[in-house]
């Protein structure tokens, strides 16, 4: 499995990123949904990953830079025919990776409340993150969980 710098152009990606996106449109209202589509995935902002193994794409994910020391986990995804191997922790732990050598003293994220999302929430907590408050330009709503890691001070060390 490796983890690579991605320009968002293949078409297994777009594949990725379609499903993605139905489904978070199958669990939450329209007006919930803060996924990001392919092109606004291609901000400066944002920072894509993609997960490999022997040419199947096992995941994605991606930072977007809110300042220069808070980011934002954004269209972290498993294929459902792929998931259990592994590759949302790698992703994840990359993107923590990355954050720190940016020099992010925070790193947030949004994520559902449907029972679909329990595992997610379940990988976020394992490597240290919390619920925390909306951050950005979200809004409290009930359809939404919003966490959160602190990267310097007093924070636990998150084991990679």
């Amino acid at each position: 499995m490796h983890i690579e710098l991605d320009d968002l152009t293949r078409p297994p990606v777009h594949q990725l990123l379609e499903e993605h996106l139905a489904n978070m449109h199958e669990l939450s209202p329209p007006e919930q949904v803060f996924a990001l589509d392919l092109t606004k995935l291609r901000a400066l902002n944002i920072t894509f990953w993609t997960v490999w193994n022997e040419g199947i794409l096992l995941g994605c994910g991606a930072l977007k830079e809110l300042s220069p020391t808070h980011g934002e986990i954004k269209s972290m995804r498993t294929p459902v025919a792929r998931r259990g191997k592994g590759a949302g922790r790698a992703v994840l732990e990359h993107i923590i990776t990355v954050a720190r050598q940016r020099g992010y003293m925070r790193v947030s994220l949004e994520t559902g409340t449907h029972a679909a999302f329990k595992p997610a929430h379940s990988l976020y907590s394992s490597k240290g993150f919390v619920e925390a408050g909306p951050f950005g330009d979200y809004l409290p709503n009930p359809h939404s969980v919003f966490m959160a890691i602190e990267l310097v001070g007093n924070a636990p060390a998150i084991t990679i």
